[in-house]
């Protein structure tokens, strides 16, 4: 290091990562170097979604300073910044309670986030057995194969265009012998179809317990596609109307079943005060950031089962850590166990691919993939681009995109800022004709609503003029341009909106979309209309509302979660990390039916070669 004190004073670190590290430094009573660099660099990869920071990664190497190279620092070795951090009081083993926590691998975490993936990897492995317990519903040791296979049977039919291997099917018994069980897929691959089939299927072999079901999402968007998704394919099912009944017709988001407080961090429902369920099924889980993943396992009963379904392709969760991603193994294929295997085969009459190995049973047995869409041919240009751009096949995918023999998905070469505003104004003239009409529809919020959820313009990044905020300011000048909004002041009739900072008094969460108009049943004053996971209409004074911003564009991020029916994504004229393969996937598949994408060649190379990597160990601590 450059002397015997580094200066955290430099565009390295923020003011947050610099107050904790002398904070540290003040309860050790040391300011050795090697405490103040760790701590201040432990808070930055966690503020950029890390769970923790692997000091094998950085070891010895060099962090800038100002443009002019000064304050520059060289991080330490691991063997001598690892004995530094022990002799330190601050710093623990796991299972001491130390602000920060070095463990065997070399990861030093802040500890409660070390604390929330031990508790999440605790409840994973205490799951990875089968169901036995008759207070979790029906185990393996309980089902009468013959009444199962004929539950099975009846609920997932075969098709005539069915593989080798109905994987449908398998994600039904993988749900009922397991109380874990994660069911991963792409768009339109039946997720939410198969878990109510699945909802059936136990509760046609529960034996005459009624168990209490809890549908739940990490959106009030996300649940309220969960549960209408539901309602749909539960009149559909080959069950006994008893049974149908007994599907839960609501579904809510995860801050709401686990019952917010006001004006806390802390949850109604807790380890202490589990949740009245015997089973809960998660929708969108690659959304769900650590904290919560583990506060929600934290309040699971001991016996009941937790089923999540996502797409572990998408992009991690906003805040910290890739908790589907870790869980499913990082996108490696592994075989079942060879008992697990054998137990499908048992139900389904399928013969799957199984190890021998030593320890081969564990988490990949409670882990079903689905990968048949029902939404996307697998010739259509949205099909065959996600599936190159998920291999990392930047010429194909871009080759894909050049064709032009897909009316699916299209690309055009924008690079300059005045060719962006120049376009865009082509896109909104286009897809907002009819706004002026819409927005005076005194007595139809419900189709204002989804008028939002017809078209999307979606950014990779933010700041810039190829930002969500340059954007969005660039949409609403056009219409007001054209006399299609009044913007006069900040709020307007009109002005679409989205909640980015949770309020738990209001139950309105980050990601929340609503819109402004006029209250024509009420006082005919300007409200904020949302639709809550129920369905129901929701109006509030926009004073009242918490931080939120204009939505006519957003990041890929906060799209997560919805579908549009088509969207338009805008990468940034200069290489960014966040630009990732797992972006790219995301935003087109938010699309149904068609997708553009404008930008330069090289950028989208280079975002399909660049994976997200957040460090953590919750993939050791499930894998190992």
């Amino acid at each position: 290091m450059n002397g015997t004190q580094p200066s955290l004073n430099n565009e390295y670190f923020s003011d947050l990562d610099i107050h904790f590290a002398s904070f540290m430094g003040r309860l050790s009573v040391s300011h050795a170097p090697e405490i103040l660099l760790a701590a201040a660099m432990v808070s930055r990869f966690t503020r950029e979604g890390n769970i923790c920071l692997d000091l094998r990664c950085v070891e010895g190497t060099l962090l800038n300073g100002d443009n002019d190279g000064a304050d520059s620092v060289v991080l330490p070795s691991l063997a001598a910044w690892s004995a530094a951090l022990l002799e330190c009081k601050v710093v623990g083993r796991p299972g001491e309670y130390k602000p920060l926590i070095l463990d065997s691998k070399s990861r030093l975490y802040l500890y409660r986030y070390w604390d929330y993936e031990k508790t999440l990897a605790d409840f994973i492995k205490g799951r990875i057995g089968t169901a036995e317990d008759k207070n979790s519903g029906p185990g393996p040791g309980e089902a009468d194969t013959t009444s199962f296979r004929e539950s099975l049977f009846r609920l997932f039919p075969a098709t005539p265009d069915d593989g080798d291997t109905d994987w449908a099917r398998i994600a039904a018994v993988t749900a009922f012998l397991k109380r874990f069980c994660v069911i991963s897929g792409s768009p339109g691959t039946g997720k939410t179809t198969v878990v109510a089939k699945v909802l059936a299927l136990l509760l046609e072999q529960s034996k005459g317990k009624a168990l209490k079901i809890a549908l739940a999402a990490p959106t009030g968007k996300a649940a309220f596609r969960l549960q209408e998704s539901i309602r749909k394919n539960r009149e559909g099912l080959a069950s006994p109307e008893a049974v149908k009944a007994a599907i839960p017709d609501g579904a809510t988001t995860i801050h709401r079943l686990l019952g917010s407080l006001r004006n806390s961090p802390y949850f109604r429902y807790n380890k202490e005060n589990p949740l009245p369920f015997d089973l809960v099924v998660i929708d969108e889980a690659s959304m769900v950031d650590l904290p919560l993943m583990s506060k929600l396992v934290q309040a699971m009963p001991t016996d009941a089962r937790l089923i999540l379904l996502g797409d572990k392709e998408q992009l991690s969760s906003v805040e910290a850590g890739a908790v589907l991603g870790d869980i499913c193994g990082m996108g490696e294929k592994r075989p079942y166990s060879r008992d697990f295997a054998g137990a499908l085969k048992a139900f389904t009459g399928q013969a799957l691919t199984a190890s021998d190995a030593a320890g081969a049973a564990g988490i990949q047995d409670c882990i079903a993939g689905l990968n048949k869409s029902y939404r996307f041919e697998k010739d259509s240009g949205i099909s065959r681009a996600c599936n190159e751009i998920n291999a990392g096949n930047s010429a194909g995918a871009m080759s894909i995109l050049r064709s032009g023999a897909y009316p699916d998905i299209s690309w055009s070469d924008i690079k300059r800022p005045d060719a962006v505003v120049s376009a865009i104004r082509d896109i909104v003239n286009k897809q907002f004709s009819n706004y002026s009409q819409l927005i005076n529809l005194h007595d139809n919020v419900e189709h204002a609503l989804d008028f939002f959820e017809g078209f999307r313009i979606l950014c990779a990044v933010r700041q810039g003029p190829f930002g969500v905020v340059a954007v969005n300011r660039i949409v609403e000048n056009i219409l007001k341009e054209a006399n299609l909004i009044r913007q006069e002041e900040q709020w307007y009739s009109g002005r679409p909106i989205m909640v980015t900072r949770n309020d738990y008094n209001l139950r309105l969460f980050n990601g929340d979309v609503g819109i402004i108009l006029p209250d024509h049943g009420g006082d005919n004053e300007l409200r904020a209309f949302f639709r809550d996971a129920g369905g129901n209409i929701r109006r509030f004074p926009p004073v009242m509302l918490p931080e939120h911003e204009t939505v006519f564009a957003m990041t890929v991020h906060k799209s997560q979660g919805s579908e549009f029916e088509s969207v338009l994504l805008i990468l940034p004229d200069h290489d960014s990390p966040v630009l990732t393969r797992e972006l790219l996937y995301t935003a087109i598949t938010r699309a149904r039916k068609h997708v553009e994408i404008w930008g330069s060649e090289g950028i989208f190379r280079a975002a399909v070669s660049r994976r997200i990597v957040r460090t953590s160990g919750l993939y050791d601590a499930l894998y190992a």
